[in-house]
């Protein structure tokens, strides 16, 4: 009977588990210049496809503060800047975006963090994810700040399909920061 159920649990964990993991599509994008891959991962959430392209760096032994400095602005990647696209409209927070891309940086806070949604620069050249330019910024929204299940090596950012539309999440160390959002 033990036997029986922790076979159902673990096959239950397995079922979610590819779910999410079959909602998801990941490419990557190329190798960066440190050696954090550059990834693009896409989602559908309520008929809209979005995408998300980042670069993905380790810890690598750095502190959480360190590559994560509380109070200021940070790229949310490496290299050039972390890059949401949308083919509908997007609430995240007080902040409405139209069918496009964005920049999207995050500021740790001690007790939350903020992801803070940027327009792009001049077409056709690459923007990088620092110094931050506060000129570019759309708008602010609060999000969820807990410890992850186990620490995150390499920096991790899903969309996960909620009841409600969706949620952003990034995953580093033993930080996980939440933020949902709504489409159309």
């Amino acid at each position: 009977m033990r036997r029986s159920a922790l076979s159902f649990a673990a096959a239950t964990v397995a079922a979610a588990f590819g779910v999410t993991l079959l909602a998801q599509k990941t490419t990557e994008v190329h190798p960066g210049r440190g050696g954090s891959p550059h990834v693009k991962s896409e989602w559908t959430v309520d008929g809209a496809t979005i995408s998300i392209t980042y670069g993905r760096p380790s810890l690598k032994g750095r502190s959480e503060a360190q590559v994560m400095p509380p109070g200021n602005p940070w790229r949310t990647g490496a290299d050039e800047a972390t890059i949401l696209t949308t083919d509908k409209a997007l609430k995240i927070g007080s902040v409405s975006l139209a069918p496009g891309s964005y920049t999207l940086n995050t500021q740790p806070g001690e007790s939350g963090w903020e992801l803070l949604v940027g327009k792009l620069g001049e077409k056709g050249e690459k923007q990088w994810g620092i110094p931050y330019q506060s000129a570019l910024e759309i708008g602010r929204a609060p999000m969820e700040v807990s410890k992850t299940s186990a620490p995150v090596e390499q920096l991790t950012i899903t969309v996960d399909d909620t009841a409600a539309g969706g949620a952003l999440r990034v995953e580093w160390g033993t930080t996980s920061a939440t933020v949902p959002f709504t489409v159309g």
